[in-house]
């Protein structure tokens, strides 16, 4: 029985059963490397690897001489409509959590953070590195609250180590945020009004995800954690997969024991 449930559980991680915490949290907004509420616009040659979209807006200026790879742009349809709403519900979520401490009036530059949600009641700072430490927890999770602002310094970075995923990180921002130049970023920013990105700054496995206002490029990238090109199957799908999986297992076991 133990090794027919270790097979089951090898096909259940192969077929994506184990998947980024996003993938269920965003929902389809997960695919967006970029989603804003207005307009985007680009200066440059940004990079973003996954779906760009707007909505309610239609304005998508700047691409080229940006490009869009592992996606496609979509401009107030209902694939756009739909991440919107599914970002919002996210957001709300985050909005709303209990914290595990009040980080208000610190600088994050400097900090070694544990999994856990943080709470600003204004605007939050990083001057430096922050190190987020998921103590060998690859489904770790780190929410971020923000009353109103984030501003990140030129050259600025967050880091992941101990077996850590990039992806299970969100920053919900209560007004916008702004990452300065040569910041290199990670994790999910879901902001109420905009998102803008100086130059040479960086998104490595998450998403710019701006619910009301407009997201500003300039020669930037970013990263999503799970783009159309590689999106695992529905859940039903994986269910009947993995399922079906150990039964073949069970039976072709059987038979070789008969033999």
């Amino acid at each position: 029985m133990k090794v027919r449930m270790s097979a089951f559980l090898s096909v259940s991680m192969a077929l994506g059963l184990n998947a980024h915490a996003s993938a269920q949290f965003l929902g389809t907004a997960d695919s967006f490397a970029a989603l804003a509420g207005s307009a985007v616009t680009n200066t440059g040659p940004t990079i973003l690897s996954g779906n760009l979209g707007v909505s309610p807006g239609t304005a998508i200026t700047g691409f080229p001489p940006g490009s869009v790879t592992n996606g496609t742009v979509h401009a107030n349809d209902a694939v756009a409509l739909q991440a919107q709403s599914d970002a919002t519900t996210a957001y709300n979520v985050l909005a709303t959590e209990a914290f595990t401490q009040d980080l208000s009036g610190q600088n994050l530059g400097g900090l070694t953070l544990l999994p856990g949600v943080y709470h600003f009641s204004s605007s939050a700072f990083l001057t430096g590195v922050l190190t987020l430490n998921t103590l060998g927890n690859p489904n770790s999770r780190f929410d971020f609250q923000i009353g109103s602002t984030l501003i990140t310094s030129s050259n600025s970075s967050v880091r992941l180590i101990n077996s850590a995923d990039d992806c299970n990180v969100f920053w919900q921002v209560g007004s916008s945020a702004t990452l300065g130049t040569g910041t290199t970023f990670t994790g999910h920013i879901l902001a109420l009004t905009s998102i803008t990105m100086n130059t040479g700054s960086q998104i490595l496995d998450g998403s710019a995800l701006a619910r009301n206002g407009a997201i500003t490029l300039d020669s930037n990238t970013i990263t999503t954690c799970i783009t159309p090109a590689t999106s695992v199957p529905e859940p039903g799908s994986l269910v009947f997969y993995s399922v079906a999986g150990l039964f073949t297992f069970a039976f072709t076991s059987r038979r070789r024991l008969r033999k």
